[in-house]
């Protein structure tokens, strides 16, 4: 009998960590930048929490050095906190990828990682990553 027990409630970390927590889906609107000039296109993230507990999540994409999640065309990271996921529940988060003047034609692999978080955002229970390609012309 642990701890948690003895005020009512269970200890779900170890079931939590180690199953994938998400269903995820990439989308890309529209599904092609435009080379050697500045252009946009939206990731278009879908989580859904496939843990049978509420869950604190979170995403993050992160784009190689010829594109950026910023119109300055600085930042290669960009994150978005959903808060807490009920059992089933689905949420979109929707990311902007621009190229610009440096981007040559060619495909470009995109990072998008999904988290558990537990307690707040410092502390991660579980993640899951994908990868999403999106071609210059």
């Amino acid at each position: 009998m642990g701890l948690l027990d003895l005020f009512g409630k269970k200890d779900v970390t170890a079931d939590l960590g180690a199953r994938f927590p998400y269903y995820m889906k990439t989308e890309f609107v529209p599904y092609k930048l435009r080379s050697l000039e500045r252009s946009s296109s939206a990731l278009i993230v879908t989580v859904r929490n496939l843990t049978g507990e509420p869950v604190m999540g979170s995403v993050v994409i992160s784009v190689p050095r010829q594109l950026s999640v910023d119109s300055t065309g600085l930042s290669r990271e960009k994150e978005i906190r959903f808060g807490s996921l009920l059992p089933n529940e689905q949420r979109e988060a929707r990311f902007e990828v621009f190229s610009d003047v440096k981007t040559d034609k060619g495909e470009y692999t995109i990072t998008v990682t999904a988290f558990v978080h537990y307690r707040d955002y410092a502390h991660i229970l579980n993640s899951m990553r994908k990868r999403a390609v999106i071609e210059a012309v």
